[in-house]
């Protein structure tokens, strides 16, 4: 009920805006745009038992980044959550993967979970904050031999491997390809015209550049001729209602190489608790490194 009213409340907001002052509709649907979901503490807690962690802080800008690693040693693998999410919204993989042989890295980025704000500010981030906030993971933690990412932090991972050394293997799951749709979506819940959206579009490219230079398939082919790509799989479901599909698969055909495995009744977010998926990304993960066929034991051991 509270979540219809303030929705109402910014649609009836926006359609006065539209009318007599686009700038400031502009300028609220930024505000809007750039806020991070608040998630419950009772809501981020793992639904799965761990393994012991060692938390870590990290200093970010002017704040911190705070996370965990799981296992005592063997290759790192970062999980790198999405909007509004946190490290351990991806906790179903850590027991398989520390089971394998892995170390496991889960933090959550500024402005969400446990750490504190980035240079936007409190309860702001941007793709780019996210991006650089995995990097400095990275360099304190240590070299990423995979990386699992979920929706957004899948496009992040993309923006920091135009800067970094990167990993041997990545998993995207349910990739946020295309900033384009999400402004459709926001258009039809708050419900701003033409004259907000090209506001803000133009504020936007102020700061970023233009939003169509975001989309995931110009950045993965930017990247493709700067650098060599490690094997992607990209798992995304058919029934996702926040990312698409097609999305993932349109990554996929600009990434060399790359495999796409598509599910079905899994949504955007149960993708991340599912044995199968888990499965997949456990094999993909073990398949280039000496304890690999452990992991690939465990691996047809959950698929059977």
């Amino acid at each position: 009920m509270k979540k219809s009213t303030i929705v109402r409340f910014y649609a009836t907001s926006f359609r006065i805006l539209e009318r007599v002052a686009p700038p400031i509709g502009a300028r609220l649907l930024e505000q809007l745009w750039f806020r991070v979901p608040p998630v419950p503490e009772k809501v981020r807690r793992p639904r799965v038992d761990l393994p012991p962690g060692t938390p870590f802080e990290l200093p970010f800008e002017e704040g911190l980044i705070r996370g965990q690693v799981y296992g005592e040693q063997g290759p790192l693998v970062y999980l790198v959550h999405g909007w509004g999410g946190w490290g351990l919204q991806l906790a179903a993989f850590i027991p398989p993967l520390v089971d394998s042989g892995f170390q496991v890295v889960a933090y959550d980025a500024p402005s969400h979970g446990d750490s504190a704000p980035g240079p936007e500010g409190k309860g702001r981030s941007t793709l780019l904050e996210l991006a650089d906030a995995f990097q400095a993971v990275v360099a304190d933690r240590g070299p990423a031999y995979g990386v699992i990412a979920h929706s957004l932090g899948a496009a992040a991972i993309s923006h920091a491997l135009l800067h970094f050394a990167g990993p041997e293997r990545v998993v995207y799951l349910a990739a946020a390809t295309d900033f384009a749709d999400w402004m459709d979506g926001f258009q039809a819940a708050f419900g701003f015209g033409p004259r907000v959206r090209a506001g803000f579009l133009r504020r936007f490219a102020r700061r970023f550049g233009p939003m169509e230079s975001y989309e995931g398939t110009r950045v993965v082919t930017d990247l493709a001729t700067r650098r060599e790509l490690p094997p992607l799989l990209a798992i995304h479901d058919r029934d996702d209602r926040e990312t698409q599909a097609d999305g993932s698969i349109r990554l996929a055909k600009a990434w060399p190489g790359a495999t796409v495995e598509l599910t079905e009744g899994l949504g955007h977010r149960r993708i991340l608790g599912d044995p199968a998926v888990i499965a997949m990304a456990l094999g993909f993960l073990s398949t280039d490194w000496e304890g690999g066929h452990a992991a690939r034991v465990a691996q047809e051991t959950m698929e059977g």
